[in-house]
């Protein structure tokens, strides 16, 4: 399993991931943090994505997504992160870190860590 950030998680249901990205989320099931789905909203909201969230294709291949919830956990392991910045993306790392699950990301900064797990 992967865990997606928000801006992998767009590229893939646009159809514009790079040759690797495609090849690594084709192998494994897609995870996104819950923070995603809000962050999603909120670029919609602000005109920042063309992204229609009534749209029922794009309904069904969120559903299918496991979703990791914010949790306490997710809350704690935020102190020890080696990556400072946007809350939501520091809430996505974490929630790799906790779950242990490899993170797909283009963010700098994150792939950087040497505590997040990164695919």
């Amino acid at each position: 399993m992967l865990n997606l950030d928000t801006h992998i998680l767009l590229h893939a249901l646009m159809g514009d991931l790079t040759r690797r990205e495609s090849a690594l989320l084709s192998r494994e099931t897609w995870s996104i943090s819950a923070i995603v789905l809000w962050e999603i909203g909120k670029l919609a909201q602000l005109g920042r994505i063309a992204v229609n969230l009534d749209d029922p294709e794009l309904v069904r291949a969120l559903t299918r997504l496991h979703t990791w919830p914010l949790s306490l956990d997710v809350c704690r392991a935020i102190r020890d992160l080696d990556v400072r910045g946007d809350p939501a993306d520091e809430i996505i790392a974490a929630t790799s870190v906790v779950h242990r699950v490899p993170l797909v990301t283009r963010d700098h900064r994150i792939r950087r860590s040497k505590l997040v797990p990164l695919a």
